[in-house]
């Protein structure tokens, strides 16, 4: 598997009140902001929405199956929380080669995620680590 600056994937996912659910239970984090609709209606959001960390997750989804994919390993995300994700949007992650270090088999990506207005969500920038980078374009 040979890899390119420029190469692009990507990845999309509605997030479901039951999605929403689950991570709270999974992580522990119960913010009302979340979970409690009332309390969701008076916030500046105006209803419940999504733990950022889903925008991450779907990020680690492309990395992780599609590019690099299997056997990628994260060293570092940097992300900026554009808007908020709320129920049943669908987040499109795209992730894209900006640089590759071929003697590490490090890979650096833009990753930026948009709903389904198209509308950016989260932008930054990952870095990875994927045995199959070694010895590729530097």
């Amino acid at each position: 598997m040979s890899f390119s600056i420029g190469q692009k994937a990507s990845f999309s996912k509605t997030i479901t009140e039951q999605d929403v659910a689950t991570f709270a239970e999974l992580s522990g984090d119960h913010n009302p902001v979340h979970l409690d609709e009332n309390y969701a209606k008076g916030t500046r959001f105006g209803a419940r929405i999504a733990h950022g960390a889903f925008s991450v997750a779907v990020i680690s989804t492309v990395l992780g199956m599609q590019l690099p994919g299997p056997g990628t390993v994260y060293m570092s995300q940097t992300l900026k929380f554009v808007k908020p994700v709320y129920f049943d949007d669908t987040i499109t992650a795209n992730v894209e080669i900006t640089a590759l270090r071929a003697d590490k088999g490090i890979i650096t990506l833009k990753t930026e995620c948009a709903n389904q207005r198209g509308e950016k969500i989260a932008e930054g920038e990952a870095v990875v680590f994927h045995e199959n980078a070694k010895g590729g374009e530097k």
